[in-house]
């Protein structure tokens, strides 16, 4: 059951949000030209995947760019970021480089993960970003733990967890809310709800009564529905979550409707099977993020034709020069392949030395 239709329908103006009114004009062609580098990145991706110069799977983003580019826009300096294995639009929209993030994709010494993580394990500590991880759900207790020492540190923040609607399946994410409710965690999860969990509908895969957010009435956590093509929307209201998890420290489960191109990765060749070619289509025509936004910022006189061929231009000879860079790094050394592993061992402490850990009484 798709949840973005083509039917007319009476929705709010949340151009007129309190958080929205203040953007600039800048502000608003700077996510259009973040949408554009994360999909001509993907389409990079992708081409190089095809001609076999990436390992294992790779999840690509397009189509669902409006949904990281507008919730990360909020961030603030003591907000986290964390996400499942569809990780590239997230670390572009965090600031990440696409130099970093395709040496990482090729396996390259020069990646964000100095090539030992891939495709699903992009990581940026110093943007508060914390992956990428491939178990699904597994991130999901992991954003609990960001929330929990934002908390214990008496930071204002808030840890935004992304998943996937196959995520709302899995039990870690339950205890996670569990504790979240309990304890007042200021964590945002976020559900893209891309209609799909691999190859299988939402339909068949999940049972809900209104939609998936409306689980978290269980624990008693705060939750909302939102349409993933509007930016405007996804700014709106996620920043009544993010005003939550400041204010109150108080978690909230934050859907939003949204859809994937492509499979569930390259690996998954049937997924012109288990959706038609004409469903496909029609989310590309009437509910592409960056189609949709570039009309609504001519609409306003915000953006000419000219320009954005200008900044598509730019973003397609940036993911270019980023797969050159890939291809001219060097591969990680044999020596390096017991490196990162163990963070004490890397640094020589007693307890790396001698393999013994002591506590306090």
């Amino acid at each position: 059951m798709p949840l973005l239709m083509d039917t007319a329908v009476t929705t709010p103006n949340f151009d007129t949000a309190p958080i929205n009114q203040s953007l600039t004009s800048e502000d608003k062609l700077r996510f259009l030209r973040d949408m554009m580098r994360i999909r001509r990145f993907e389409q990079g991706a992708l081409q190089q995947y095809s001609q076999g110069k990436i390992g294992g799977f790779l999840h690509v983003y397009i189509g669902q760019e409006s949904v990281a580019v507008g919730t990360v826009s909020l961030m603030g300096a003591n907000d986290h970021v964390i996400t499942a294995y569809r990780d590239h639009g997230h670390a572009l929209a965090v600031g990440m480089n696409m130099n970093e993030c395709m040496a990482e994709l090729l396996g390259k010494a020069t990646g964000c993960s100095k090539g030992k993580g891939g495709s699903m394990h992009f990581f940026a500590p110093d943007k508060n970003y914390w992956g990428g991880h491939g178990i699904v759900g597994g991130q999901t207790p992991l954003g609990l733990g960001l929330a929990y020492g934002i908390k214990y540190k008496g930071l204002t923040g808030a840890a935004l967890c992304f998943m996937g609607d196959g995520a709302t399946n899995q039990g870690a994410w339950y205890e996670s809310l569990n504790l979240a409710s309990l304890w007042d965690l200021p964590v945002v999860y976020i559900i893209e709800n891309n209609q799909y969990s691999m190859g299988t509908s939402l339909d068949r895969s999940s049972a809900f009564r209104s939609c998936l957010a409306e689980r978290a009435a269980g624990f008693a956590i705060d939750w909302d529905t939102c349409n993933g093509e509007d930016i405007y929307e996804v700014r709106a209201k996620t920043q009544i979550a993010i005003d939550r998890a400041h204010k109150q420290s108080r978690p909230t489960v934050l859907e939003i409707d949204t859809y994937r191109y492509y499979g569930h990765s390259v690996a998954d060749a049937k997924h012109k099977v288990y959706r038609s070619e004409e469903e496909i289509e029609r989310y590309k025509q009437n509910h592409d993020p960056i189609r949709l936004w570039k009309a609504r910022l001519i609409s306003e006189g915000v953006l000419a034709e000219g320009k954005y061929d200008e900044m598509d231009a730019a973003a397609k000879a940036e993911a270019d020069e980023s797969i050159k860079f890939a291809e001219a790094s060097p591969w990680p050394s044999e020596a390096s392949i017991s490196e990162d592993v163990y963070f004490e061992v890397d640094r020589q402490t007693i307890a790396g030395r001698t393999g013994k850990h002591f506590f306090n009484d």
